[in-house]
């Protein structure tokens, strides 16, 4: 089959080539999935996980890519719950061959069905994203109507679903970004703008959650806005800087069935938008993850018309 490896750690996406590798088998409790489109997140290649397998032994080349949508093409043993044909979408295991090549084996429990009328494309965007704001704003954040959250990137994949869930809640949701990205926060649902490179970013007042996808300094001054009993949710890493009062949550996503359910329903009926911002094809995806400039959202591989 097709796929895109990676050898080179260095090398970054610059080191992707597109090559011929074995197809995978499904393991017990496996599906062997048809892959029709992927989803690529660049900060991977630089995962340990991305080079060596959980006993810490290399496994390059490896294939990067941890969202699919496709269609099941063959059980492994004991597998239960989905069927061959069966249209699928979710996230692969951290530590195996992933998602840019022609067929990828993932075990059952991590997939979820992709509803007929949800494009391949959208489907493979949704599962790091979705299940990352799902759970930081729900499970770690523990989110509630009325409540103020700040929201960092909120223009970014992870951000603007962050926002309309939040949105839909009830909280009053304000966006950060880069001044170009203010009036997609704003279509998305965030009832204020902090543009962080010309605004003040302490002049929001207290907040009852930040979701943080940034770190860094914004993450340590984050920590300064929380309000007594507030939360300060990362995926940047550890922080440096916590709340005097209050909680700081850094996570690591978590594939869920149960969860992806609930966010492509949303998706079904028009509560949730993704942001896409380029197809290609997988002939075409070194390219596609070198850009000459910025795009703006996740860069999608259809890797079957």
């Amino acid at each position: 089959m097709k796929a895109i490896v990676v050898t080179d750690e260095a090398a970054g996406t610059a080191g992707m080539t597109l090559a011929k590798r074995p197809p995978p088998e499904a393991a017990g409790n496996d599906v062997l999935v048809e892959v029709h489109a992927s989803g690529f997140t660049p900060g991977e290649l630089t995962w340990p996980s991305t080079w060596t397998d959980r006993l810490g032994r290399d496994r390059t080349p490896s294939i990067p890519g941890h969202e699919l949508a496709g269609v099941v093409s063959a059980l492994g043993y004991g597998t239960t719950g989905l069927s061959v044909g069966q249209r699928v979408f979710g996230l692969t295991d951290w530590t195996r061959d992933g998602t840019l090549a022609e067929y990828a084996a993932v075990e059952a429990r991590n997939l979820a069905q992709l509803p007929g009328d949800v494009d391949f494309t959208v489907g493979a965007s949704l599962p790091i994203s979705g299940l990352t704001a799902w759970q930081g704003l729900f499970e770690h954040g523990r989110v509630q109507a009325g409540q103020s959250v700040l929201v960092h990137g909120a223009a970014g994949g992870v951000g603007s679903i962050v926002t309309q869930l939040a949105r839909e809640t009830g909280a009053y949701v304000i966006g950060t970004g880069r001044a170009a990205d203010r009036q997609t926060a704003l279509d998305f649902g965030a009832q204020e703008f902090v543009d962080l490179e010309n605004d003040t970013l302490e002049d929001v007042g207290g907040v009852d959650l930040v979701f943080d996808v940034i770190g860094g300094d914004i993450g340590n001054r984050s920590a300064g806005l929380i309000r007594a009993g507030g939360t300060l949710v990362t995926i940047a890493g550890p922080p440096e800087a916590r709340p005097a009062d209050g909680r700081a949550i850094d996570f690591v996503v978590e594939a869920d069935h149960a969860q992806l359910k609930e966010i492509v329903q949303r998706v079904r009926d028009g509560r949730l938008r993704t942001v896409i911002g380029n197809v290609a094809t997988l002939d075409d995806a070194v390219a596609a993850f070198n850009p000459t400039e910025r795009v703006k959202g996740k860069t999608i591989i259809r890797v079957r018309p």
